[in-house]
């Protein structure tokens, strides 16, 4: 089954709000390709890896994380962003990309479906009079020590997990996807255990450290993975449209 682009567009922005959301690039549509749409390809970033791998599954439309336009980058089509245009523009691909509004999303976001794939019970943002928290607060259904919820994140995620370990067993848990590091004195506040995100700062060793609290930071990409597929497939249940992941291996 094939439907029009303008379709899936106005769907999927409908579904994420992301008029709503104010962030650092356009959401939705970047790239305009073939009028009609009948299989998607999915993945975090817009790497020429991904859009090499899209034009080898003939897609239609390329839905992913990380996009292109960013607030403060060189807006000349140069080098890098030229070869990745003139690909998606030459096999009449679609890039539709949504940053902030696939983080927060209720249903489909990155936070919640990484809650999902490790067992954390979702209690509510990690700064409740804050709209534009992003991050989450949740609870474990067992307690276990930071070594072994480490294992368990570097099982789930197949990556090993950057830890600094804090102190006693981890009950409470609050965590954001991606480059999250700079809410870990947000989830100190609000009583965690263990904070987990996807990178690391120099001063998150120490804000972990001297607030007895441990960290772990399980990779930008690692964390960042189930949004866009959690939407991907939304979309191809919405309309009977094919739908493919393609994981591009990145270790940070």
């Amino acid at each position: 089954m094939a439907i029009a682009l303008s379709t899936l567009v106005q769907e999927a922005d409908a579904f994420l709000t992301a008029s709503r959301i104010s962030d650092y690039c356009p959401n939705g549509l970047q790239v305009e390709g073939r009028p009609q749409v009948s299989r998607i390809v999915s993945g975090v970033t817009a790497s020429q890896a991904l859009i090499d791998a899209a034009i080898e599954a003939e897609a239609d439309v390329l839905l992913v994380h990380h996009g292109y336009f960013w607030k403060g980058e060189n807006p000349c089509v140069t080098g890098m962003k030229q070869r990745r245009l003139k690909a998606l523009l030459a096999n009449d691909i679609s890039l539709l990309a949504y940053h902030l509004p696939l983080d927060v999303h209720p249903e489909v976001g990155n936070n919640v479906q990484l809650a999902r794939q490790l067992g954390i019970v979702v209690e509510g943002p990690l700064e409740p009079d804050n709209p534009r928290t992003v991050g989450l607060v949740g609870s474990l259904e067992e307690p276990m020590s930071a070594i072994d919820f480490a294992r368990h994140v570097q099982q789930v995620l197949g990556r090993e997990p950057l830890l600094v370990e804090g102190e006693g067993l981890i009950r409470r848990v609050g965590w954001c996807t991606g480059g999250g590091q700079g809410y870990i004195d947000q989830a100190i506040a609000a009583g965690v255990d263990l904070y987990l995100t996807g990178e690391a700062s120099e001063q998150t060793f120490h804000s972990a450290r001297e607030n007895g609290v441990s960290f772990i930071a399980a990779g930008h990409h690692a964390t960042e993975r189930y949004g866009v597929q959690a939407l991907g497939d939304y979309l191809a249940r919405r309309f009977a449209l094919e739908h493919l992941f393609i994981d591009c291996p990145n270790p940070v």
